[in-house]
């Protein structure tokens, strides 16, 4: 990818995510290498991890208006992007190790919610889609197991599920 980086948009830019890359910014073209944890969409800003041998990892922002050439060096193996998914989870969040019986629970819970408040979603397997399939939720289906494109519908489901989380009843009528 050459100049004009801050004007591809999320679309193009999400094509990065999960892929070691290296970014050449600034006026020296400093050369930046990692793997690209995500994109800031307001300010183009990439987020570069680099995973040490002996556990844990390193963090680098690079502004986006600084990048002049983002190039892909290598896919993500299976491994690579559970740990890049995983690696900045709080630690006292419930990890994704709950039984077949809880997540089918879990996943009720939240599908009726969503309905309660209006929101249509469908049951796709163990995946949740809503609006159309605009926004997915996968197990254990809590605020940080959204994925969607559109800020704006990802918020405001993160919101409904923030209010499931802090109080558990409230899925039941």
């Amino acid at each position: 990818m050459q100049c004009g980086w801050s004007l591809l948009g999320p679309l193009q830019w999400s094509r990065y995510v999960n892929k070691e890359v290296t970014v050449k910014a600034g006026k020296d073209e400093e050369e930046h290498r990692g793997w690209l944890l995500t994109v800031d969409p307001v300010t183009a800003s990439l987020v570069l991890v680099d995973f040490r041998e002996g556990g844990g990892a390193s963090v680098q922002v690079v502004m986006g208006h600084a990048v002049d050439q983002v190039q892909v060096l290598q896919e993500a193996d299976q491994e690579t992007t559970e740990r890049l998914q995983t690696s900045f989870l709080p630690s006292g969040a419930p990890g994704p190790d709950l039984g077949p019986e809880q997540l089918r629970t879990r996943r009720g819970g939240v599908r009726s919610w969503l309905e309660k408040n209006r929101v249509p979603v469908q049951e796709d397997g163990d995946q949740l889609r809503v609006a159309g399939g605009v926004l997915t939720i996968r197990a254990p289906y809590r605020p940080e197991d959204c994925w969607s494109q559109n800020q704006i519908i990802l918020d405001r489901i993160q919101r409904l599920l923030i209010q499931i989380q802090s109080d558990p009843h409230q899925t039941r009528d």
